[in-house]
């Protein structure tokens, strides 16, 4: 069984930088693309930031600039730096990864716990 855990959440003020951080772990063939989502409650969860195994990386508009995301492929893990948080940043994060079980047979779509994140004013 494949499992995704994260850490790194906490509370910042305003300004302030966190690093999240998603591990996987189980069996697996490969991991194609990973990502950071967002959801605050109530709504929908929301792409924040993705990577593909080649390192190539897309980030919604709301945090380009702020928001570096990487994956370190021998460790099958993948990470958000968030620099100048804002409040409106607040919300529970959760990892992403899109990967195949075996050498056959199509991609799975596996979600990390969630890791709250708050920024104060």
């Amino acid at each position: 069984q494949v499992q995704l855990v994260e850490s790194g959440g906490g509370l910042v003020q305003a300004g302030g930088s966190l690093r999240l951080s998603c591990a996987a772990s189980g069996t697996f063939f490969s991991i194609n693309d990973m990502g950071w989502y967002r959801q605050a409650p109530g709504k929908q969860r929301e792409l924040v930031a993705s990577i593909t195994r080649g390192g190539s990386t897309h980030y919604a508009d709301s945090v380009e600039g702020r928001f570096t995301i990487s994956r370190d492929n021998t460790k099958n893990t993948v990470y958000l730096q968030m620099n100048s948080l804002k409040p409106e940043d607040t919300d529970v994060y959760y990892c992403n990864a899109d990967l195949f079980p075996t050498s056959t047979g199509w991609a799975s779509i596996y979600w990390g716990q969630g890791t709250q994140v708050t920024v104060s004013s």
